[in-house]
């Protein structure tokens, strides 16, 4: 029997222990010095008496003596040794592994580099690690929340108990932490905190939590991410090398749960998704896919641009180890793998980010700035510290610990501007007066620079609708840093263009050429989008007009003038084949089309023009160059003709791409052309294997010593009806 023990603490300690109101459970609970020695207190509720034992020996130290019927226990220890606590009840007997027992696991230098708002490997110290510590197997888990009364951790190993295992406040940084032996990889958990009155919010999952429960579930669940097995070394050490502006990149965009689906419409794990996915990409020679966000969402209709964890896999898939080994597959056949990813916003679900620790902690308290008004989310206050570190280290994890190749950042306008979709009065200008969004500015030039330093070779993509300045310059030159800029205001134009009837189109020949004014102001990519073909818009084929001759010869037009247009290359899923309705996020793509020729044929092209791309260095070599592009012919709009040069490094053989954007076939139409000889068709977007009618110039046209455009030399060319030319110099 135990001694009886005199108390070393206030009986309100006790009582608030046992509440689980305790701010600062690990000053209490555990091994402490007091005037009357060493003294042992632990809580086990549910426990008639507790004894602790030696971790090693399994030698009695101390019996407790009970002091409060609710489970709380003290005793006096000889010496400080490594423990567990048995605890009896009745003739029930078990051990408890006491986290009070063990120290800390993060340390001053962590202290000082997440206050400085500078942790590039935040996620090696927060959120739920498996590990060995102080000689015992456990998991530490360690979480942001500084205005938090109360922090514990809560799962299955405790009954989702939140008095459990309150955590360990270090004062510095308000980041709590807790190692609790005996827990281990897949164990589920959440947040319980209590605000700063001590009011209970709801549980929350981990903000660094490295995987997720299947929606609707929304705990997070232990993930390690450190032991995958990679075969992907010579991919990344050839990354660090290469300078993407002057690489073929065309890019097969794709919703992972829509591709295509399983029996019973049921998702596809990652591995089924590689099986049939890096077969069929690499087919159609594009170089990269990019995933719309796969960070874990609770909204399947968000497509994931709403996403609660930021550092983890969406569960719907399969779990973390599957995505890295879905990567890895993409690498061996020499295909990137880009990310769009997300530090815009945040939805405002109970579990999520939302008042985390009670106040506005990861957002801004004022609505005007902290609330989007049409995405109803939150708005990440990236002049916190705290919070631009947290996003940078969301950004750096994917990179480094999945191996993508780049990331597509999303929503950039909304993050540049205060007053992005608000009206008058409804926004906060900033310290100068102006709607830029200075901290949003200096967040992301920082996070270029900090990405680009620690993983060069890799995309950095911005989605910027606007016409801000150097969004794709080096931010030493005042730019924000990114290497690559979406292209909208060519989209936009051209998907005008490609929709007037082709009579009309006469008085619409700027939207295909003002975009030259600026196409080399920024390293472009051409995006053609999933936003182009949802919420009404319909399919690219179905906005081209006329029959479905003319439909489908018009967008087989419109994809080979685009491959020859500057700037990299982006294709939505279902468009390579000419997919007739618009995406659904439900159900997978029509593949029953491609039974059809126009479809099949339509495939066929898109092949072809990847791989005429990647082969000819005119086509990608000087995209973001103004040297790498001149106009031929840029006012036929009586005949809707546009004729162009593509040039690429000394030394390339130039392309010629000659567009007719009516349905008259256009013959002995005379083209200027830089170099006397014979000029190979490449390329018809007429031909019979693309579903096209066979109108073309016998295989090459050779050029004559009459002037035209502006050149010593021209062909007589027949340029086919709906259709565009390539045309590859051969020599004399």
């Amino acid at each position: 029997m135990p001694a009886v023990v005199t108390p070393s603490l206030p009986s309100s300690d006790i009582e608030a222990i046992v509440a689980g109101r305790h701010g600062n459970a690990f000053a209490v609970l555990g091994v402490h010095e007091t005037p009357a020695g060493l003294r042992l207190r632990a809580w086990v509720p549910g426990a008639d008496s507790l004894a602790a034992v030696d971790r090693e020996r399994g030698t009695v130290l101390a019996e407790l003596a009970s002091l409060h019927p609710g489970g709380f226990f003290e005793g006096p220890l000889a010496t400080r040794r490594p423990y567990r606590l048995r605890a009896r009840r009745g003739q029930d007997e078990w051990l408890v592994e006491d986290a009070y027992g063990f120290g800390p696991v993060l340390g001053p230098l962590d202290d000082w580099l997440f206050g400085e708002g500078r942790h590039a490997q935040l996620f090696d110290k927060l959120g739920a690690h498996a590990m060995r510590h102080e000689g015992a197997d456990g998991v530490h888990f360690a979480v942001w929340a500084p205005n938090a009364s109360r922090v514990s951790v809560v799962g299955d190993f405790n009954g989702w108990d939140g008095r459990r295992h309150a955590m360990r406040k270090r004062v510095d940084n308000g980041v709590w932490e807790i190692f609790l032996p005996g827990v281990g990889e897949g164990a589920l958990y959440k947040y319980e905190v209590l605000g700063p009155a001590g009011e209970l919010l709801p549980l929350k999952a981990d903000p660094l939590g490295f995987g997720a429960e299947l929606r609707p579930s929304t705990a997070s669940r232990v993930a390690e991410t450190t032991g995958f097995a990679w075969t992907d070394a010579a991919w990344m050490a050839a990354r660090r090398e290469r300078d993407p502006r002057r690489q073929p990149m065309t890019i097969y965009e794709l919703h992972a749960g829509s591709w295509q689906r399983g029996e019973d419409g049921r998702w596809l794990t990652w591995s089924e998704l590689a099986d049939r996915l890096v077969p069929y990409v690499r087919d159609l020679g594009f170089t990269h896919i990019e995933l719309l966000p796969v960070t874990e969402h609770p909204l399947d209709a968000s497509w994931g641009y709403q996403p609660i964890g930021l550092f983890a896999p969406t569960a719907r898939h399969g779990d973390p180890a599957a995505f890295a080994r879905f990567v890895d597959r993409f690498h061996a056949a020499g295909i990137g793998v880009i990310l769009d990813w997300v530090p815009a916003h945040f939805p405002e679900d109970p579990h999520g980010l939302a008042h985390f620790d009670g106040t506005a902690l990861y957002e801004h308290a004022d609505p005007r700035q902290g609330h989007h008004p049409d995405w109803k989310t939150a708005i990440f206050n990236y002049g916190r510290r705290e919070v631009a570190n947290y996003l940078t280290a969301s950004a750096l994890f994917w990179l480094e610990r999945y191996h993508v190749d780049g990331l597509r950042v999303d929503a950039v306008a909304s993050m540049l501007y205060l007053d992005y979709s608000r009206s008058a009065g409804e926004w906060i200008p900033n310290a100068q007066g102006g709607r830029e969004n200075l901290e949003a500015i200096a967040f992301l030039r920082r996070l270029n620079e900090t990405v680009y330093r620690l993983h060069p070779g890799v995309l950095m993509i911005a989605e910027e609708s606007t016409s801000w300045p150097g969004v794709s310059h080096p931010t030493s030159s005042g730019g924000l840093g990114f290497g690559f800029k979406w292209n909208m205001g060519w989209m936009n134009d051209s998907l005008a263009y490609l929709r007037e009837d082709p009579v009309n189109r006469r008085w619409h020949h700027d939207k295909l050429t003002f975009g030259l004014l600026y196409a080399f102001t920024e390293n472009f990519v051409l995006p053609l989008s999933h936003d182009e073909v949802v919420h009404g818009k319909g399919s690219l084929l179905a906005r081209a007009p006329g029959d479905a001759w003319q439909k489908f010869a018009g967008l087989r037009a419109y994809f080979a003038a685009m491959w020859a247009y500057p700037g990299k290359k982006l294709l939505f899923m279902g468009q390579e084949f000419a997919q007739g309705r618009e995406w659904n996020h439900d159900r997978a793509l029509d593949w029953w089309q491609l039974d059809l020729p126009q479809h099949r044929g339509m495939q066929t092209l898109v092949r072809d023009l990847n791989r005429l791309h990647r082969e000819r260095g005119a086509l990608h070599e000087r995209d973001c160059e103004g040297e790498g592009f001149r106009w031929i012919v840029v006012d036929d709009r009586d005949h809707s003709i546009f004729a162009w040069i593509r040039e690429g490094a000394p030394g390339t053989s130039p392309v010629a791409a000659i567009a007719n954007f009516t349905p008259v076939p256009r013959t002995g139409y005379r083209v200027g052309l830089p170099c006397a000889g014979r000029w190979r068709e490449i390329l018809n977007t007429d031909a019979a294997e693309y579903g096209g009618s066979g109108c073309g110039n016998g295989g090459a046209v050779t050029t004559e010593g009459i002037p035209s455009h502006g050149e010593a030399q021209s062909a007589a060319i027949t340029v086919p009806p709906l259709g565009t030319l390539w045309l590859a110099y051969e020599g004399p």
